[in-house]
């Protein structure tokens, strides 16, 4: 152990990439967080410590000098890549630390993964914090909304930390206890889906504007600035604006023209449709975002089915360039309200299935500053929470409902207009489906349920009475009364 005469470090930092480094100083730059930091590559902790000397950071070289500089109860947050190098930090960090001290994995972890580490850990006595950290590079210095699960002790020492550094929006830290085990990257893992989602949709609603409208990127920025006055104000819709009016230094091009079309995904938006799956909860939205990075990652496919497959054969024509655009306004924010709909009705699915108590409400509070998906509509969600916490979609809180039937008309001519024009909208169409889908008073799911009895006896329940029913389909076609479940 250290001597007492040995400066000591209330928090530490392993792994001190882009990430790590600016969780470092945004810890070391607030009142009353010393900072010990650690890498496995000594240059990378050296360069740290000599670029930021006003952060006062206790570099150590080893997992055994890093939890000696400690003060108990020692408290450590790896910002490694997420798997193998976790596991590998996480068992170093066992050897050296004792019962009552805290490891917070701050990567993007599998909330799955997150759960067995939380089960293998918690038999050494040591606390395993999963936490959920979102903002990127610039929230992780200035402020990000902060997820963390684990137990209700490490929340006693973690929360003036993560109080201390998060985001602050209308005076309120966005950061809260999510819940046990994985809650916190489960959560993490949903806002990423949302995000998905988001982004796909505005990026629909440019190419819509943009094919429909002929207006350069630029001009398109000017419209997006003015949304981001109203009610769809967003870090998204923001930054949209900043990157249709970068124009390319080496050929004079809107950058947008010049980026290849190829987009790119970490695995949590994948992660959070298969968990959807899982949980028998529709997230089509997020799932058509999903799929439409997958599409534009086809280069392949996608030359050859250029040459072969036909579109419409009559032209677009837009009567109204300003009406069109107003129109895809309300289809972005009403998609927009399905995206969050469907999340939240993820998370609510996890909660009950994993055995969380997950505030919704407070879930909406911390995403409204330091996350990517930080919009202005978020308060509506909390208020929607607060006045019903049963509530059983969000959709059908009496603002989002306002919000949809002011949408109503214009969704649909967007919609009916892109699959008219043959312009892929994947996500505003797939939003309004659901939508339908939800509102129907009646499904075909009825037929399936008759064809999946047809070929498998899988059985099915009437409208009029109560009980479980077959048709003998291969005989006389009379109805019986099965033992068996539907489902």
């Amino acid at each position: 152990m250290a001597s007492v005469d040995v400066p000591q470090a209330n928090i530490g930092v392993v792994g001190l990439a882009v990430m790590g480094s600016n969780l470092a100083r945004n810890l070391a730059s607030r009142e009353g967080n010393t900072v010990a930091v650690f890498n496995r590559t000594a240059a990378k902790t050296d360069e740290l410590v000599a670029e930021h000397p006003e952060a006062g950071f206790i570099a150590t070289k080893s997992y055994q000098e890093f939890a000696d500089r400690l003060s108990t109860p020692r408290t450590a947050i790896i910002m490694v890549q997420a798997g193998r190098g976790t596991d590998a930090v996480i068992d170093e960090l066992v050897k050296v630390f004792e019962p009552g001290d805290i490891i917070v994995d701050g990567g993007n972890a599998n909330f799955r993964d997150t759960i067995a580490r939380e089960k293998r850990i918690s038999e050494t006595g040591i606390h395993f914090v999963g936490t959920g950290i979102s903002g990127g590079e610039e929230g992780a210095l200035n402020g990000p909304s902060i997820m963390p699960g684990g137990s209700d002790e490490s929340w006693q020492t973690l929360g003036p930390i993560f109080r201390s550094i998060a985001a602050v929006a209308e005076g309120e830290p966005c950061v809260t206890h999510i819940g046990h085990d994985g809650a916190g990257h489960f959560v993490k893992m949903v806002h990423n889906g949302i995000e998905y989602a988001d982004m796909q949709l505005i990026a629909e609603g440019y190419d819509l504007i943009r094919r429909g409208t002929g207006k350069s990127p630029a001009e398109i920025a000017d419209v997006f600035d003015e949304w981001n006055r109203g009610e769809l104000e967003s870090y998204l819709i923001e930054i949209t604006a900043q990157v249709l009016r970068q124009v390319d230094a080496a050929t004079g091009k809107p950058l947008v023209d010049v980026i290849l079309d190829q987009a790119g995904a970490k695995g949590t938006g994948a992660w959070t449709v298969q968990n959807a799956l899982d949980l028998g909860v529709p997230v089509s939205g997020i799932a058509e975002a999903v799929f439409a990075r997958s599409l534009s990652s086809k280069p392949g496919q996608r030359a050859v089915a250029q040459k072969v497959l036909p579109g419409p054969s009559d032209r677009w024509t837009i009567e109204s360039p300003e009406d069109f655009i107003e129109d895809v306004r309300q289809a972005l924010y009403a998609s927009k309200v399905i995206a969050y709909s469907q999340g939240f009705d993820e998370i609510i699915a996890g909660a009950e299935e994993f055995g969380w108590d997950i505030d919704k409400g407070d879930i909406a509070k911390i995403w409204r500053g330091g996350c990517i998906i930080r919009a202005r509509f978020l308060n509506r969600i909390t208020d929607a929470y607060a006045a019903d916490p049963d509530l059983t979609s969000l959709v059908t809180a009496p603002f989002f409902v306002d919000v949809v039937t002011a949408a109503q008309g214009p969704w649909r001519r967007v919609v009916s207009m892109a699959a008219h024009a043959g312009v892929p909208a994947p996500a505003f169409a797939s939003s309004l489906a659901y939508y339908d889908g939800l509102r129907a008073d009646r499904l075909p799911a009825a037929l399936i349920q008759g064809q999946r009895d047809f070929f498998g006896a899988h059985t099915y329940k009437r409208v009029d009475k109560d009980g479980i029913f077959h048709t003998l389909w291969s005989g006389d076609r009379s109805e019986v009364e099965s033992e068996g479940s539907s489902h």
